[in-house]
């Protein structure tokens, strides 16, 4: 098996959490992931884009870690949590997956509008790079391994 790097995008995306989520996800419990509905959407909207997360025989590849992100609405927010002029702590999981470098830029923005649409900010904090490398497996062909003589 060869180790070979291929050129992609890092997609990034900030999801509030509830704080009981937050909790069983620190602790281990992957179930958390099914059973809170704005996580649910964010895997699904994933799993509807053939393009994200695309590593070969593993598809919908995804990596997640959890903190806090803090902000201060100012006057003119309508702030699904927190109050104008009040600093306010979320806790957050961030999602993070890849796409290949040369997927078209429409592709990409009908992927982000979505994200946008049924993430539950109204300025949701979404990070997307430029092209960078990560490690793709090749497999050997049949006809090249040793067994197939």
């Amino acid at each position: 098996m060869k180790i070979e790097m291929k050129p992609v995008r890092k997609l990034r995306v900030h999801w509030p959490i509830a704080t009981h989520t937050f909790s069983r996800l620190a602790n281990g419990n992957a179930e958390a992931f099914k059973e809170e509905a704005g996580i649910v959407a964010l895997l699904q909207a994933l799993a509807e884009s053939p393009d994200l997360g695309d590593f070969g025989n593993y598809r919908h590849v995804f990596e997640s870690g959890l903190g806090f992100e803090g902000f201060t609405c100012t006057e003119g927010a309508k702030p699904t949590l927190g109050q104008v002029g009040q600093q306010t702590i979320s806790p957050t999981l961030v999602l993070t997956t890849y796409f290949d470098a040369a997927l078209d830029d429409a592709a990409v923005e009908r992927f982000l509008q979505h994200i946008v649409d049924i993430h539950p900010w109204e300025v949701p904090v979404i990070e997307l790079t430029g092209p960078i490398g990560v490690s793709n497996t090749v497999l050997p062909a049949l006809a090249e391994s040793p067994e197939a003589s």
